[in-house]
């Protein structure tokens, strides 16, 4: 492995660790007289940076394109280049051919459940078993524990008594929401819905799920607005949350939930297999 290979491959793990979306651009084959050969990388970023090359010019720009296309569909692809003729929209005359493997490596789904009473723990060991990493928040220091909820992978309790907004603020900082993030609001009354939900607002994260009655959620909206929340951010949040499944136990409404997000995760529709879009 030489050192440009070594370095590259260092800061892909690197990104994967921070929880950043890159691509991997690799040269697979390369034939005729081209810019580089077979194994050159380049790493690309979601804000546009990259790191190393695969050949400068037309031909890298245009993967470059290609990458944010990557990263916006998480799908890898083959990509074949020829640089014979510009006129033709060829992006090079070198004489050769250069195929380029783009790799897409995003961080791993997370789903944050706020609020760790009955339906809270079993949408924490459900996003478990589905693969999510799972992080949950509880003002309730015994809820937001691993007595409670054993398999989640961050547990964020506030203090008995204390300001849960504010230790909620400060854990964000430490656990900032990604754009991989789906946020399931689960807690038990409407006071704390409306403490959490403007610190969520402006995240990045797709989902932002609310649970409650459509009354309740009513109620809530009544008192964002009267915080100052305008409509469009309100448009951010999913309430009630879930599909309608006529689920009544904390396990089927885990299962409700979790297909809302999963279906905006995977791109679904939710109609059923049989007499859908799907048959």
């Amino acid at each position: 492995m030489n050192n440009d290979t070594h370095r590259i491959l260092t800061e892909l793990m690197t990104a994967q660790d921070k929880g950043d979306s890159v691509v991997l651009a690799t040269v697979v084959q390369a034939t005729g007289s081209v810019p580089r050969h077979a194994g050159s990388k380049m790493l690309v970023y979601a804000d546009g940076r990259f790191s190393g090359t695969i050949g400068g010019g037309e031909l890298e720009a245009r993967a470059l394109q290609e990458a944010k296309a990557a990263l916006a569909d998480g799908r890898p692809r083959m990509m074949t280049y020829s640089l014979i003729e510009p006129e033709r929209g060829d992006p090079g005359l070198c004489g050769g051919t250069v195929e380029l493997y783009l790799e897409p490596y995003m961080p791993p789904a997370t789903l944050f459940v706020i609020g760790c009473g009955h339906v809270g723990q079993a949408v924490a060991d459900l996003a478990h078993w589905l693969g999510f990493r799972v992080v949950v928040a509880d003002d309730r220091p015994e809820l937001a524990s691993p007595d409670h909820i054993p398999n989640a992978d961050v547990y964020l309790p506030g203090e008995e008594g204390g300001d849960f907004a504010g230790d909620f603020a400060n854990a964000l900082i430490a656990h900032p929401i990604t754009g991989s993030t789906f946020i399931a609001l689960l807690t038990r009354n409407v006071t704390l819905d409306r403490q959490i939900l403007p610190l969520l607002v402006n995240s990045p994260a797709p989902y932002i799920g609310v649970m409650g009655s459509r009354r309740r959620w009513a109620e809530t909206q009544k008192l964002l607005r009267a915080d100052g929340a305008t409509d469009v951010d309100l448009r951010r949040f999913h309430s009630p949350v879930g599909l309608e499944l006529n689920a009544e136990t904390p396990k089927e409404i885990a299962i409700s939930i979790l297909s809302e997000i999963i279906m905006l995760h995977r791109g679904g529709t939710g109609e059923r297999m049989k007499g859908g879009r799907g048959d």
